[in-house]
């Protein structure tokens, strides 16, 4: 019987730059929320809805400020 490798060659290279939170745009309600959701997540140890609210306030930015 032959060994199985479990264990994988060499170490994996991640990138150790994370980008900043984007900024809600000052007097748009719906920025407020999102920075206010995301804030909350962030207090909780909620990466993922940290993240979610990132994209969503990113999206919004991208459709409405752009």
């Amino acid at each position: 019987m032959t060994a199985t490798q479990t264990t994988q060659d060499r170490a994996v290279d991640l990138p150790c730059g994370m980008e900043p939170d984007p900024k809600p745009v000052p007097g748009c309600a719906h920025c407020d929320h999102l920075a206010h959701n995301r804030d909350r997540a962030r207090a909780n140890g909620d990466g993922s809805g940290v993240s979610d609210c990132n994209v969503r306030l990113a999206r919004h930015f991208k459709d409405v400020h752009a």
